[in-house]
């Protein structure tokens, strides 16, 4: 077995690939990290020469092309929006911004209160915004680059090991696998009542786990429709087939709750959520 881990995506990214020679394994190790690297390199939302800076830089209205890559994952973001009624929405960069837990973009004006239904995206991969607008693929994005790891792994011919970025995770090969959450209880912050830590048997599938059990202000995870703390006090931990759909839906679990469960059947997702009680309830398809 070969594991490597490196900084990538504000977390550590780390990738285990089992049952190939070493040489064999550290070139697929090395062309997975190329390509989470690609995905930082083209939705960050603070380097000044990714495809979200130029875009913010433009002038409102204006047609920005997008690398492929950034309009997949615009265009699957945006579909989870319509689906959830907003209660995904990208476009809360702003508000992140103003509560200290983004940097502000340079030489952008500050956006208007637009929403997801200010961002037109094209058949050829170009995009307007009809308002200025902050967007922050950083909900959604993680998932998508494990999922391009994987990608990666399987041309070099992996067909078992792991891609993890920061609890995002894709498991390749056989299971039975054994995934612990990390429920955040230990965040601080918030009340929370202590629980074992919960653990997951699982064979080839895509996990995420996102919480709201920091302090209300830092609180990352928003209700795109409200602009309010998603699910405070609650943890979410999703199964899915890829991993950017495991990663958006964590949040749209923490926004909607029960309201949930429809969107994660279209998903084929199974959802564990944990209330501040320390409670667990399971939505969308059986485990």
């Amino acid at each position: 077995m070969v594991e490597r881990a490196r900084p990538l995506l504000g977390t550590t990214v780390a990738i285990r690939v089992e049952r190939m020679d070493e040489d064999g394994a550290h070139r697929a190790i090395e062309a997975a990290f190329a390509a989470v690297a690609e995905v930082h390199r083209l939705m960050s939302f603070h380097e000044p020469d990714s495809d979200l800076s130029r875009l913010h830089r433009a002038r409102c209205g204006t047609r920005v092309p997008l690398a492929a890559p950034t309009a997949d994952v615009l265009r699957e973001a945006l579909q989870l929006s319509a689906w959830s009624d907003g209660a995904f929405d990208v476009s809360i960069a702003g508000r992140l911004v103003a509560a200290g837990l983004l940097p502000p973009p340079a030489d952008t004006r500050p956006p208007d209160r637009g929403s997801w239904r200010d961002i037109e995206l094209d058949d050829e991969d170009g995009v307007r915004l009809a308002r200025p607008l902050w967007i922050d693929l950083g909900g959604i994005a993680k998932g998508y680059a494990v999922d391009r790891a994987v990608a990666a792994l399987r041309e070099y011919g992996v067909a078992q090991g792991s891609v993890n970025a920061g609890g995002d995770l894709r498991l390749l090969g056989e299971g039975p696998h054994f995934v612990a959450i990390d429920t955040g209880a230990n965040a601080g912050g918030m009340d929370i009542e202590p629980s074992e830590q919960p653990v997951l048997e699982l064979g080839e599938a895509a996990v995420a786990t996102s919480h709201s059990r920091h302090a209300r202000a830092a609180i990352p995870h928003l209700d795109g429709r409200t602009l309010a703390p998603a699910g405070p006090g609650e943890c979410v931990t999703v199964v899915a087939e890829r991993c950017i759909h495991a990663d958006a839906l964590t949040k749209v679990v923490l926004a909607l709750g029960d309201a949930s469960e429809a969107l994660l059947r279209r998903y084929d997702a199974t959802a564990y959520r944990q209330d501040l009680h320390g409670q667990w309830t399971t939505l969308g398809m059986p485990a």
